[in-house]
């Protein structure tokens, strides 16, 4: 399994990449491969602001539905638009093509409070 450190995590299994005030989204390497194949991602949130943890879309995988937990509260932007077609990115490559979203981050310092790789792996042991 696949713990970059230069992410933060959440106990829901999302990670988030910070560049300024813009920030990355997606799901893990390991929430990945616990929902199995991903067959579709709905998220139909863009323009709208998101609270911390709260649901911003969801993810279908072949046997089951998973809600998206945004970490921190912002404003989301942009939907990536190879999942469209692609949602199977999200299992191959969780932390590269298959980013869920992007957004505009309320209070950048929240991040902070997010787990490091080294605690996220110990969540998942």
């Amino acid at each position: 399994m696949n713990f970059p450190t230069n992410l933060r995590y959440t106990k829901d299994h999302e990670w988030i990449s910070l560049e300024g005030n813009i920030a990355t989204v997606g799901i893990t390497d390991f929430a990945q491969g616990e929902l199995g194949d991903i067959v579709y991602v709905d998220i139909n949130t863009v323009g709208q602001d998101v609270a911390a943890e709260a649901v911003f879309g969801t993810v279908e995988a072949v046997k089951t539905v998973s809600d998206l937990f945004l970490p921190i509260a912002g404003k989301v932007l942009e939907v990536n638009p190879i999942l469209e077609k692609q949602p199977e990115l999200v299992n191959s490559d969780p932390y590269g093509d298959g980013w869920m979203v992007k957004i505009e981050v309320a209070d950048v310092a929240a991040v902070d409070a997010l787990m490091d790789a080294d605690a996220y792996k110990k969540l998942v042991a």
